[in-house]
């Protein structure tokens, strides 16, 4: 099973042609991502990233809600873990 992490583009360079952006991510993490799928994709964009690829942007009230769904769901992991 892959999971697609919401994250914003935090700039945008290329590799060897190819558009790729640094993106942040919760919690501090980044990480580059391909923008083949989406080219357009411009600095501040809120974008799904699965498996190093780019494949959808989302608006930023999209994007916020699903990283705080992703907090709880990680936050009640951690208490059935402990308890």
């Amino acid at each position: 099973m892959c999971l697609a992490v919401p994250g914003r583009i935090a700039s945008i360079t290329s590799q060897d042609g190819v558009p790729v952006a640094e993106v942040h991510y919760d919690g501090g993490i980044r990480r580059v991502a391909q923008l083949l799928y989406l080219p357009d994709a411009r600095v501040g964009d809120y974008i799904l990233v699965q498996a190093g690829f780019a494949i959808r942007r989302l608006a930023e009230e999209e994007a916020l809600e699903a990283l705080a769904m992703s907090r709880d769901a990680m936050g009640r992991a951690d208490a059935s873990a402990s308890a």
